[in-house]
Formats: structure tokens, sequence, C-alpha cells
């Protein structure tokens, strides 16, 4: 099985690769998401270690189930051969309703079939009012005319 694009990667080439990331995480549908991954990637999220699909596919059933109406925007850092480095926010609300914005930064590392074998992410929580939300777009997808983290000061 292949995930185009696949490395090595040019910038437009990562540019799509970080897209149909955050898209797929946007659909919050575990099951295809753990499926982006080889069966043995190897994950530090937070300070969660997980590896596989199996368990990549249960964090994030757990995560949607704490971190509720998500929705994510990525954006590229920086790129070369088949590493791509992101930032990227989320906003979502806990069962309280209270509101944050996750922050945080990817290291990201493809097999040559384009599957992720190793991902690194260190996320920081702010809270924020639900006055303060910037990302107001109908659950799933983030339109292409949506600013991205740059056009929002992010």
């Amino acid at each position: 099985m292949t995930r185009p694009p696949i490395p090595p990667f040019d910038e437009a080439s990562a540019i799509i690769k970080v897209r149909a990331a955050e898209d797929g995480w946007n659909s919050r549908e575990p099951a295809k998401i753990a499926r982006a991954y080889t069966p043995d990637s190897q994950w530090r999220n937070r300070s969660e270690f997980l590896q596989g699909r199996t368990e990549i596919e249960a964090f994030l059933v757990a995560k949607w189930q704490t971190e509720m109406d998500y929705r994510l925007i990525k954006e590229i850092w920086a790129f070369a051969g088949n590493r791509i480095a992101v930032r990227f926010a989320y906003e979502w609300h806990d069962s309280t309703n209270s509101w944050f914005r996750s922050y945080g930064n990817e290291n990201w590392e493809f097999d040559d079939a384009g599957l992720m074998r190793l991902r690194i992410a260190s996320i920081n929580d702010l809270a924020i009012t639900e006055s303060e939300r910037k990302y107001r777009w109908p659950l799933g997808r983030r339109p292409d005319d949506h600013p991205g983290l740059t056009q929002l000061g992010l």
C-alpha cells in the first residue's frame, strides 16, 4: 500500500502531505487515520508513547471523547528527504464546556511508501473563552478559504 505523496519530499509534495494529515485528523475517524501510519509506527504524543496502528486508533478514540468539537490547522515548518516538521494549533472543549487551544510541533518520518513510521509531538494547552475561538467552520475538513495559522497570527 502506498500513500502519496511519497518521499523524498519537495516543497509542493510536503505541503500536500501536511494538508492530507490535517484533513484526516479533522475527519475524527480513528480507523481511517491509523491507516496513514505504518503497522509498527512509533509515536510520542506529549508524555504518551504508542506503537502500532491498534494503539494509535485506541488513543484517537479516547482523545475525541475528551477533546470535543475538535478543529485542527497544521502548517509546514521544514522538510528534507523523508521527514517533515509541522506546527499546529487545534481548538476543542471538554465536558464542562471549557474551551482550549492546543499548540504544538510535530516531527514526522515516512517510509518509502509514504506511510508515517515516526511521529514525535510536543503540545501545550491554553484555556480560552468561547469568544476567543478562531476555528468556527462546521466539523470536518477546514474550508480552503479559511485562514491558516500564519494568517490568524498563531
